[in-house]
């Protein structure tokens, strides 16, 4: 009966430490999350129009069919090659996607993504370590440890030496469970960091390769300034010999003739100019190509009558597939919104196993051989917050405010892409229409130039009459240029604001395929 008695008190007591381990366990998993605070919701952004409603800035219709949404082309779509039709500037695009320095920084930036995912990829497993040690201590004999030691033999007949040493040797294993994900969502958040990463670096590569479409345009017509200058000064050159003619006939004066010669002065100084800002535009080319300053081979095309491939918009819901930084922002949210589970996860208990196996001895003869000298230990801890929580819920805040942050900043850019496409195809329309009007204008003003200059070889018009035409023959000419240099401009900006031209062609057209190589001053080429 005592012994039935006995049994059942233990089988009682061990039922009753597991229910209280049980109770022990529910409060360090419970008790902790209570102090979690409320996240906060967002502000809600406004909706995606349908469609990009272009007007026109004079007329209330929408622009032509070439922009209606309802096509559903989408110029993004198109490869680089394809829309700009040109090789040499294509074969400059291609030049720059290897050479500009500040792409390779940006690669590099990927590169420290990509290396922040693996670092994040072994904290959830377990590590082991291969380490030793040597050591002594020598308690004093007026203490327990010391007056024990001194009655006692380390071997038979041999006291315990004073000082003792001390060598240890042997793996250690150390692994923190990820029982909540925590540390899997940290790394998720890294992979999500990483492909933000690398969609800034194909927006930024986007928006490089217009920048030099863009100065392209700008060289060639800053090429069609000089040949207008070159046509104004031939016109007043002609006007200056009729001046003097006349003057010698006494059918005109000096004036005349003065008059003629410093318009002609004044072409041939702004002909420097241009010459100048063809130097600065080439120069700002290759520098983004990467290269040291070069001349820039370009197109000898009718720089008027140059069109690239045509626009399509298609609908406002695929900027959301086609631009690289909303896409990046998208990564944005993602990545901060597992930084918030991670910071929730906080708030839990911790479990960690650290084990180890090994030889220790006071003497390292023994270490490897003596079967005794053999160690072994394993610990589980488990720890959470109770007190004093104001740290990890700082840092939970934070991540909510980050994450919120993340989506006000998605929102910014989508409306920001939307109103610079609208901005920019109203711009390439208008400026369309411009220049047809432009070039009615230019017939008209070379008509006039080509009349007056008769009635004044004829002594029937003043030299002012010739002289105001042929210089607003010149500024109409000028202006048409700058015109359709903005149009092209406005297209370039339109097809990167799109989602278009972040890409290129594996390899390159053969025309192009040498990319330019350097040395820096002093570098030595193998």
């Amino acid at each position: 009966m005592n012994q039935s008695a006995s049994s059942a008190t233990t089988k009682h007591e061990r039922r009753a430490g597991a229910i209280a381990s049980a109770i022990l366990c529910g409060f360090l998993l419970v008790l902790p999350s209570c102090g979690i605070p409320d996240r906060r919701e967002p502000m809600p952004g406004p909706d995606l129009p349908e469609k990009f409603d272009v007007r026109k800035a004079n007329a209330t219709s929408d622009l032509p069919d070439v922009f209606e949404a309802s096509s559903g082309d989408n110029s993004a779509q198109v490869q680089i090659e394809e829309f700009y039709g040109d090789p040499l500037l294509t074969g400059l695009m291609h030049q720059a996607v290897l050479g500009n320095q500040e792409m390779r920084v940006l690669a590099e930036e990927v590169q420290i993504a990509s290396n922040e995912i693996f670092s994040r990829s072994g904290t959830y497993l377990p590590f082991l370590f291969l380490g030793g040690g040597a050591g002594t201590d020598k308690p004093s004999l007026y203490t327990r440890a010391g007056a024990v030691d001194s009655t006692l033999n380390i071997l038979p007949g041999v006291p315990i030496p004073t000082p003792l040493p001390d060598f240890v040797m042997g793996p250690t294993f150390f692994w923190t469970p990820d029982i909540w994900r925590q540390l899997h969502n940290a790394r998720d958040a890294a992979a999500m960091r990483y492909f933000a990463t690398a969609e800034g670096r194909s927006f930024s590569m986007s928006q490089l390769l217009a920048e030099i479409a863009d100065n392209y345009y700008e060289l060639m017509a800053l090429d069609n300034r000089l040949e207008i200058l070159d046509q104004t000064i031939a016109l007043m050159e002609q006007s200056l010999e009729v001046a003097k003619a006349l003057k010698e006939a006494a059918r005109g004066t000096e004036l005349g003739v003065l008059r003629f010669l410093a318009e002609v002065q004044k072409n041939q100084s702004e002909k420097l100019i241009v010459k100048q800002q063809i130097i600065e535009t080439e120069n700002r080319i290759n520098f983004l190509v990467g290269r040291f300053p070069q001349p820039v081979e370009r197109s000898t095309a009718d720089f008027i009558d140059l069109s690239l491939h045509t626009l399509g918009v298609g609908i406002p819901s695929q900027l959301l597939q086609n631009r690289p930084d909303i896409r990046q922002a998208e990564r944005q949210i993602a990545a901060t919104g597992l930084d918030v589970k991670v910071a929730r996860k906080a708030f839990l208990p911790v479990l960690t196993v650290t084990a180890g196996v090994g030889y220790e001895a006071f003497n390292p003869r023994y270490i490897l051989v003596t079967p005794e000298a053999l160690i072994a230990n394993v610990v589980g801890n488990m720890i959470g917050p109770l007190v004093n929580k104001r740290a990890i819920q700082a840092d939970f805040m934070n991540a909510d405010a980050r994450q919120l942050q993340a989506l006000y900043n998605y929102q910014r850019v989508v409306i920001n892409a939307f109103t610079e496409i609208v901005n920019r195809l109203s711009k390439v329309e208008n400026y369309r229409e411009s220049i047809e009007i432009k070039k009615h204008q230019l017939e008209a003003l070379e008509g006039s130039v080509e009349t007056a200059s008769k009635l004044f070889q004829n002594a029937r018009a003043e030299y002012m009459d010739v002289l105001f035409a042929q210089r607003d023959l010149r500024d109409a000419r000028t202006v048409l240029v700058e015109t359709k240099q903005q149009q092209l401009s406005a297209v370039v900006n339109t097809y990167q604001a799109l989602g278009g031209g972040a890409y290129l062609s594996p390899v390159p057209p053969p025309s192009t395929q040498k990319v330019h190589d350097f040395a820096f001053p002093g570098h030595v080429k193998h």
